[in-house]
């Protein structure tokens, strides 16, 4: 099966390690298309420091009322069931998914069709993906890319139909996720990309080179 037929779930966390995970936006692809999308902020478990609020402009006070990301525990295995989860630079989102839970319930293995996992990953990663299948753009970071890949409008145009009106910016969650879905819609524009399998997107999510054998050697079978 293309990848591109697969459900993909692409995550986005605005926190760090100590905070806690202050907000998530989701957006799920499909076909190419972005399908449906969540988003919400969530209660600090830890201390926000200041120049992280003055990036992601959430700030403890503000987010006492709301439940913390663990209340989600349903929402995010339903995810890892039912696609493989994609970020932008995923070890960020892997680390502080694995903080709140160490493990998601056994789930489909879509780099190993037919097994099952207990793990979060492998994660389809677009900052990997873009170096090396859109090599002409200078820069991988996600304002860069979008802007590189013409997606400026579109990502816009999603975000007013998606996110709260506060929250049209990069560095919030659920607009950051729409940016990089946007992107790996546009990587399944290259024919020589959107043919292939979800174990060789797996794979090439990775510079790992002894994980992307591995991933590789199960895509040949």
């Amino acid at each position: 099966m293309r990848w591109t037929e697969q459900p993909i779930h692409f995550l986005d966390f605005e926190g760090s390690l100590a905070s806690g995970i202050l907000e998530y936006g989701v957006a799920k692809l499909v076909g190419g298309r972005i399908v449906e999308t969540r988003t919400r902020r969530c209660r600090a478990t830890g201390r926000v420091r200041p120049e992280d609020a003055a990036v992601h402009g959430l700030r403890e006070a503000d987010l006492a009322s709301a439940a913390p990301f663990a209340a989600d525990w349903e929402y995010f295995t339903g995810l890892r069931e039912g696609g493989p989860l994609a970020a932008h630079f995923a070890g960020v989102e892997n680390a502080l998914l694995k903080a709140v839970w160490p493990y998601p319930r056994t789930s489909p293995d879509f780099a190993r069709p037919g097994e099952r996992a207990t793990e979060w990953g492998p994660w389809i990663d677009t900052g990997p993906l873009c170096a090396q299948l859109l090599p002409r753009l200078p820069s991988v970071r996600l304002t860069d890319l979008v802007t590189a890949c013409g997606l400026q409008p579109e990502l816009d145009l999603l975000a007013a139909k998606f996110c709260p009106a506060d929250r049209r910016h990069y560095h919030a969650a659920l607009y950051d996720a729409l940016a990089g879905a946007l992107l790996l819609a546009r990587l399944a524009l290259e024919p020589a990309v959107a043919d292939q399998s979800v174990a060789w997107l797996l794979a090439m999510s990775t510079l790992n080179a002894e994980k992307r054998a591995a991933l590789r050697q199960t895509d040949l079978f």
